[in-house]
């Protein structure tokens, strides 16, 4: 009897949880519903953006259960029993599924951006909102601090300088009349504003020296890169010919581009007034192998025959000259030189039986310090 009655508890004991969870999930299974007929082309997912419920590692078998009717709008979580789940966590011993709807759910996108995840992260103020730590007022009195009255010329140095160039020093074959030889020399002394001026120029043939002059000018700085210069040119008299003396007013400056540009006139004697210009361009091949054009010309208001100046467009220049710079304060060079002489100048050298125009091939140096 004993026996019988402990095989008794022992089979009621087992078949216990058995008997209850076929009797709480007999509810599960309701009454199969008529499909719904779909509203739209793409049927919706009732079950879109829920996490699926792992699976059950009991030996309850879910696979079965109809979720289609549950309402999760109507779902009673009062009633669940967190504290009595079985070791595997599920325990659905008091839930009531049956009455579970998914279609009232809200299954639009969750935005994070309202979501305080982390609190010290800073948000945009709106435009009327003051900052923080607001930017203080500058005062008249911080900009006197940071920006000094400034005198007209107080960023012009006071120091005295210097340049000297013998820019041109050059021979060339002068055919009949022997080697020709050529210079022009520039410089000056002075501060940034105001300087001192020395510029000449002439040439040489046959062993006699046919031209020669010198002009002394004061300069003044009137714009960046330029200045306004003014003073005498002294023309010497050789071979028997007579001197001249001119007042010299002109610019020396750097155009757009790079252009070293000289305009000078000159006023002498009787009236006659004169006109010179040059321009300089220099081409940088390598920073030692330079290439400089130069294009000068001059034209005079009367005829001058003791010093073979005629009325008009007196003469062109024009050259190119190719220099290495082993130095930069000495540089030697050849280049290809063509000059011409026009109006009253070519009838005067043709009376002299002179040539009109002459392209002659040179070697020289230029040398600054």
């Amino acid at each position: 009897m004993t026996i019988g009655l402990v095989t008794a508890l022992s089979l009621a004991t087992g078949l216990a949880p058995a008997w209850g969870q076929e009797t709480d999930h007999a509810s599960h299974h309701p009454e199969a519903k008529p499909a719904a007929t779909q509203s739209s082309a793409k049927p919706v997912d009732p079950h879109a953006g829920h996490e699926p419920t792992p699976p059950d590692r009991s030996s309850n078998d879910h696979g079965t259960m109809d979720h289609g009717s549950m309402d999760h709008g109507t779902m009673e979580h009062g009633s669940m029993e967190h504290g009595t789940a079985d070791p595997d966590g599920n325990d659905h011993s008091t839930m009531d599924h049956s009455g579970m709807n998914h279609s009232g759910m809200d299954d639009s996108p969750m935005d994070h951006g309202s979501m305080g995840h982390q609190p010290g992260a800073s948000q945009d103020l709106p435009a009327t909102v003051e900052p923080h730590e607001p930017i203080p007022v500058i005062t008249p009195a911080d900009r006197a601090a940071a920006f000094q009255d400034l005198d007209e010329h107080v960023m012009h140095g006071t120091s005295i300088n210097s340049y000297w160039a013998l820019d041109r020093l050059e021979a060339w074959d002068a055919d009949e009349d022997g080697t020709g030889i050529a210079w022009e020399a520039k410089g000056w002394v002075g501060s940034d504003l105001n300087r001192l001026w020395l510029r000449s120029e002439g040439e040489r043939a046959g062993g006699s020296t046919e031209s020669a002059d010198v002009e002394v000018l004061y300069g003044r700085a009137i714009a960046p890169w330029w200045d306004a210069v003014a003073g005498v040119r002294h023309d010497f008299g050789f071979g028997g010919g007579p001197s001249r003396t001119y007042a010299a007013l002109g610019v020396i400056g750097l155009a757009p581009y790079k252009f070293e540009v000289e305009a000078t006139a000159y006023l002498g004697e009787s009236g006659q007034v004169g006109l010179g210009a040059e321009a300089e361009y220099e081409m940088l091949f390598t920073n030692r192998l330079i290439g400089q054009w130069l294009v000068e010309g001059e034209a005079w208001s009367k005829d001058d025959p003791a010093v073979g100046i005629g009325s008009g467009l007196s003469k062109v220049e024009a050259g190119f000259r190719l220099r290495y710079e082993f130095h930069r304060q000495f540089a030697p060079y050849v280049g290809v030189v063509w000059e011409r002489a026009y109006g009253g100048t070519a009838d005067q050298r043709r009376a002299r039986s002179g040539d009109v125009d002459d392209t002659r091939v040179v070697a020289g140096v230029r040398i600054w310090f």
